[in-house]
């Protein structure tokens, strides 16, 4: 063999070598909304082959032909399993980007993190992602060899990264992102003060969160899945849309301080010069303190064995009362021992011979008494609205439901519920009551996204103080809108992407005037497919039901009579 036949030989068989090992580039998870208040999470996306994203830019001079180009592309591929998106890479709001009309879902990435974790440097840039495993199949512009990677990525599996150049669009700007690189944010007085006010309530000793954010060290050794959960929205946990109403119970985290959080990370998690480690100086107490002083009644449940690991769920316990006449509550606090193992409770007035679920098992609408709900975190007592109460009529009990969570030692759990009474002189009381709106149904096998509605026609005028939703795995996403009699619409609240484990009672921050006639619509959908992290079987035909292991659709709605 000659030399050049042998160089030849040597150069396909590094060739193939390469071939062989070649690897698509990692990518991370991430979840935005778009501009119409729907979440989008690339690892739900694995239902399709591929997500398409283009980073959008309305300024952009070239924007409207690089646009025309990519939803050509789409109409090519969309109904071959590949899903397409813009992504808006100037951080503009959703009033604005809805206004825009562009004929696709254009993600809001307020905080421009997204943008920058993928590396878009101009406008009109793509990136073609795996959503089974978190690689890149893509990078470059719109264009011919876009087209040809996504034909060959429908033909057969692609064992390379396709690169090209970014394309003639206008180039990003990201001036906090560059400002945090200049200027790292410190960590004692930017980044430990976010943490205290949002995490570490459950991150911490005995709390529920599965890491203690402790100390620097802690947070540094931890900070690759902070980032990971907040760039994809699993935490803070039970969050709503920001745009859509305001609950005093929910959890938001503003666009600043994840910029601040992130951009600390991606500089490696510097400690900076801070004497003192303001997360080390922190102490908790077990017992937390009676938010409005000594209750009028302390009630204690029955001690509950908590097991080392696994989840303890679908508790049932009812406690007889001692009132020998009828009772005006006015505030409840619930006050948990072992704070972290108790994850969720719900506590309804229920009649004699009634249980937790009362009606519920068999109307889709009933009107209850509500006690309250609680979930981990700082201690939260609930008020009333002014004027209203909770009645418990003599001779009824409270009918309660819990969920436990191991911690890995085994816990003695005893809850204490702290009622305060309406004083005599508080005037006529108008009740605070809780409207069941569910709805039947029968889910089917290995379908991502299952419509769903229930409503409600109020007869008379009502205040609604906070909504409740109950779904279980399967659930996707929820919203509760009011319809009036003169069809205008208001949306109350909205979960864009629903979590069992999370969903408390969300008291609204401005209360909802409805009056007589007016419908309100709990709307959602079901994700029963394999894009559901949750989903315990997707190819399963799952009926609705009572219990954990069936799915359930429905929306509780707090409210007491308007007299005004």
């Amino acid at each position: 063999m000659n030399t050049r036949v042998k160089l030849l030989s040597f150069s396909v068989m590094l060739g193939l070598a390469a071939n062989g090992h070649a690897a698509l580039d990692r990518t991370g998870d991430f979840a935005l909304m778009d501009s119409d208040g729907k979440f989008h999470q690339l690892s739900r996306y694995q239902h399709r082959q591929a997500v398409v994203l283009m980073s959008y830019a309305a300024t952009c001079q070239n924007m409207g032909r690089l646009v025309a180009d990519y939803k050509a592309l789409h109409e090519r591929y969309a109904e071959q399993g590949i899903e397409f998106l813009l992504i808006d890479s100037q951080g503009r709001g959703r009033a604005e980007l809805a206004a825009l009309d562009v004929g696709m879902p254009v993600l809001q990435d307020n905080g421009q993190l997204i943008s920058a974790a993928l590396g878009l440097s101009v406008a009109g840039e793509v990136r073609v992602l795996n959503p089974d495993r978190m690689s890149l199949f893509y990078s470059g512009a719109v264009g011919s060899e876009l087209d040809q990677t996504l034909a060959g990525l429908l033909a057969g599996p692609l064992r390379d990264t396709v690169k090209t150049s970014t394309g003639d669009g206008c180039a990003l700007s990201f001036a906090v992102r560059d400002a945090h690189k200049e200027k790292v944010p410190d960590y004692s007085t930017e980044v430990a003060p976010i943490i205290i006010e949002n995490c570490v309530e459950c991150h911490r000793q005995w709390g529920a969160g599965p890491f203690a954010m402790d100390r620097h060290v802690s947070l540094l050794g931890w900070s690759p899945m902070i980032k990971e959960v907040i760039l994809n929205k699993r935490m803070p946990p039970a969050q709503i849309d920001p745009d859509i109403g305001h609950s005093t119970t929910a959890r938001y985290l503003s666009t600043e301080d994840i910029r601040i959080v992130v951009n600390w990370i991606n500089a490696g998690g510097p400690r900076g010069d801070g004497p003192i480690d303001p997360l080390a100086e922190l102490k908790f107490e077990e017992t937390q303190p009676w938010l409005l002083g000594q209750p009028d009644l302390i009630l204690a449940t029955p001690l509950q064995k908590v097991p080392v690991n696994g989840i303890l769920e679908d508790v049932y316990l009812e406690m007889e009362l001692p009132f020998t006449e009828d009772t005006w509550v006015r505030a409840v606090q619930y006050q948990p021992t072992g704070n972290g193992a108790l994850h969720q409770m719900v506590a309804y007035v229920t009649a004699p011979g009634e249980d937790f679920w009362g009606a519920e098992r068999t109307s889709t609408h009933t009107t209850r008494r509500f006690l309250e709900s609680y979930s981990p975190g700082r201690a939260i007592v609930a008020e009333f609205a002014e004027g209203s109460g909770l009645l418990i009529p003599k001779g009824h009990k409270l009918s309660m439901q819990f969920q436990y969570v191991g911690m890995g030692a085994e816990l003695n759990s005893i809850t204490e519920i702290g009622l305060y009474f309406a004083d005599k002189g508080d005037g006529e009381l108008q009740e605070r009551l809780v409207q069941t709106v569910s709805t039947q149904f029968v889910l089917p096998a290995d379908a991502n996204d299952i419509p769903m509605q229930a409503e409600h026609v109020f007869d008379e005028n009502v205040i609604i103080t906070g909504v409740r939703a109950r779904m279980n795995e399967r659930c996707k996403n929820v919203k509760f809108t009011v319809e009036r009699p003169d069809g205008s619409r208001e949306d109350i609240l909205s979960i864009p992407a629903y979590n069992y484990a999370w969903q408390p009672h969300y008291v609204l921050e401005t209360p909802v005037r409805v009056p007589a006639g007016s419908r309100v619509m709990v709307t959602g959908a079901f994700d029963n497919s394999v894009s559901n992290p949750f989903n315990p079987d997707p190819m399963e035909e799952i009926a609705s039901g009572m219990t954990s292991l069936d799915e359930m659709f429905t929306g509780y709605l707090t409210y007491h009579r308007d007299v005004q």
